[in-house]
């Protein structure tokens, strides 16, 4: 589902010129569209789009120029246990530090998939460091920056580094489920699908116009686990459209209806007791 476009609606977005805001024209024929990625180390769940990302990437199309793989959480260690034991309980979370373990032990991530397929690692303490955009601007150049879970909000002058522009994915339907968790959410509420959006960024968080949309099917009873896990292969070849029509130019970004907008932070032992009740599992 796509936002309605209303323009007498002075509630709707339509961001034009803004930082992060896509340009149309597409770039030159004959040439791939050069799409630099910004993503957290998440070897459990956000390696999943990566890696139908990089398998089905069509190469003379589309140029993976660098990935910069971020830390997942920008909090101390015990802060993020804390949270993550808070979220899962005493049952779940062990078997979810088991599963970390293997895959940990086993050198697998992100970084090692970029790697494989010939995808320069790019550094950086913060994407919005002068430095960093420095060389994204200079050296990088790329016509597209894409963020995959991204932990960090980008600023004006990463928002403005890229020729045509920023995109994010985000694994709910805007603006309704903006923030944190939105699978979590979306299934806890009772919802038929989980919306995958991939949108323009815009200084505002999960503000930015809509450039498409997929619907994946929630059942009755259903895992966290295998929802956030389909959302994110199916996700990729969604983004992958995306890229595509900003290639050629053929892309028709959505104005935003912010009265709908609602915001969302990490769920709580209460919620999560009522994501269970409805019959829902965790892993």
């Amino acid at each position: 589902m796509t936002a309605t476009q209303h323009p007498a609606d002075a509630r709707v977005i339509d961001h034009g010129p803004l930082p992060g805001a896509v340009r149309p024209g597409g770039i030159e024929p004959g040439r791939a569209l050069r799409v630099l990625v910004v993503t957290e180390d998440d070897p459990l769940y956000v390696i999943r789009f990566f890696e139908v990302f990089f398998a089905e990437c069509p190469r003379e199309e589309i140029e993976i120029v660098g990935i910069t793989v971020d830390k997942a959480f920008h909090e101390p260690l015990p802060k993020t246990f804390k949270r993550m034991w808070s979220f899962f309980g005493p049952v779940d979370f062990p078997l979810l530090c088991s599963r970390y373990a293997m895959v940990k032990l086993g050198g697998r991530n992100i970084a090692s998939l970029a790697r494989d397929a010939g995808i320069p690692l790019v550094e950086t303490t913060s994407v919005n460091d002068e430095a960093y955009i420095r060389r994204v601007r200079e050296e990088i150049k790329p016509d597209v920056i894409v963020s995959v879970a991204a932990p960090e909000i980008f600023k004006k002058d990463i928002l403005n580094s890229a020729q045509i522009g920023c995109v994010n994915i985000h694994s709910g339907r805007l603006p309704i489920y903006r923030g944190m968790m939105p699978n979590f959410w979306q299934m806890l509420h009772g919802e038929k699908h989980a919306t995958v959006t991939v949108h323009e960024m815009a200084p505002k968080l999960d503000a930015g116009r809509i450039l498409d949309t997929l619907e994946y099917p929630i059942k009755e009873r259903d895992s966290l686990h295998r929802v956030i896990t389909e959302t994110k292969r199916e996700g990729a070849r969604l983004m992958l459209r995306v890229l595509r029509t900003l290639k050629d130019g053929t892309a028709e970004p959505k104005p935003i209806d912010m009265s709908e907008a609602k915001y969302f932070s990490f769920p709580k032992p209460a919620d999560v007791k009522q994501f269970r009740k409805r019959g829902h599992r965790m892993l």
